[in-house]
């Protein structure tokens, strides 16, 4: 099978939650996972939108889903979305007990006020 430029099967994510949000105690409201490299970063209706970032930053543009049951991928290039797409290395969503939005203990208690 030959698969699409910008799809690396083999990439693991690169954590469970938004690298950056991670790394500066941000919170997020879901998860997008890079099918080129595995970053994973938070979606545009997340405060600090590191996914988009990402694939501008590095010219990554296919994210997909990285919230549990979700499969659809996203061209930040075309802004197509696409209802699935080949399988990336598991795993292939947030550990299911970890709430959207999350994480536990960062979310502000009027994170719904603060959504676009």
């Amino acid at each position: 099978m030959s698969l699409p430029d910008g799809i690396d099967p083999t990439a693991l994510p690169s954590g469970t939650g938004c690298a950056e949000c991670e790394t500066s105690g941000g919170w997020w409201f879901h998860l997008r996972r890079c099918a080129q490299c595995g970053h994973i970063g938070c979606c545009d209706s997340s405060p600090a939108k590191h996914a988009t970032a990402h694939a501008k930053d590095s010219g990554h543009p296919l994210v997909r889903s990285f919230e549990p049951g979700e499969q659809w991928f996203w061209n930040y290039d075309s802004e197509q979305m696409y209802e699935s797409g080949p399988a990336l290395a598991p795993p292939q969503a947030h550990p299911v007990e970890q709430p959207a939005p999350g994480p536990v203990g960062r979310v502000p208690a009027n994170w719904a006020e603060t959504l676009r």
